[in-house]
């Protein structure tokens, strides 16, 4: 097979695929179930809890901090989706990443209020985080997989969301304390 031949194939498969997320949306996961009504409101909840709660003095920081692991969090989620080893049942649109909810909200707003919780009271993120990484691998991670949200397959376990929630985090946090040092230098 050239490579022309490749590519072609390449897309129609993407296309094929994309057709069956559709397809599986709509009969599966669309408005009338209530699974996507959990979905939305995992998105939505964090986001409000947010307006009300960030440290609007600080907040192109803490901004920074959670965006950095939106960021982190969906390249990895995509990885872990395209590899086969994470399989999201429910989704809010075939569009978007499945995981987007999990990726652009819980995840990145519970670290941020968290990374601004122990900057502004003098705690140790590093520790905390131990905790939160806990709660997130070990609680939230097996009520999705309860309630079909979520399948981990290839061996994957809680464990290893719990060590990438770490690595993430930390180097979030990390990057975040990079930057503002640049910026005390200007």
């Amino acid at each position: 097979m050239d490579r022309e031949q490749h590519l072609e194939k390449i897309y129609s498969k993407g296309q094929e695929t994309s057709s069956l997320f559709s397809s599986y949306w709509e009969k599966y996961s669309d408005f009338g179930n209530w699974h996507f009504w959990l979905v939305l409101a995992s998105l939505i909840i964090p986001l409000v809890l947010l307006y009300f709660t960030v440290d609007r003095k600080r907040i192109f920081e803490v901004f920074f901090f959670g965006y950095t692991v939106h960021i982190m969090w969906t390249y990895t989620e995509l990885a872990l989706t395209n590899s086969g080893y994470v399989i999201r049942g429910y989704y809010l649109t075939p569009l978007l990443p499945r995981s987007i909810n999990i990726t652009a909200s819980v995840l990145p707003i519970g670290f941020l209020l968290l990374y601004q919780y122990c900057t502004n009271h003098k705690k140790s993120f590093m520790l905390y985080t131990l905790v939160l990484s806990a709660v997130f691998a070990f609680i939230l991670a097996p009520i999705e997989g309860a309630l079909n949200i979520i399948e981990l397959k290839k061996g994957i376990t809680s464990f290893h969301f719990y060590v990438i929630d770490l690595i993430i985090a930390f180097l979030a946090y990390w990057f975040t304390r990079f930057i503002l040092k640049l910026r005390q230098r200007v």
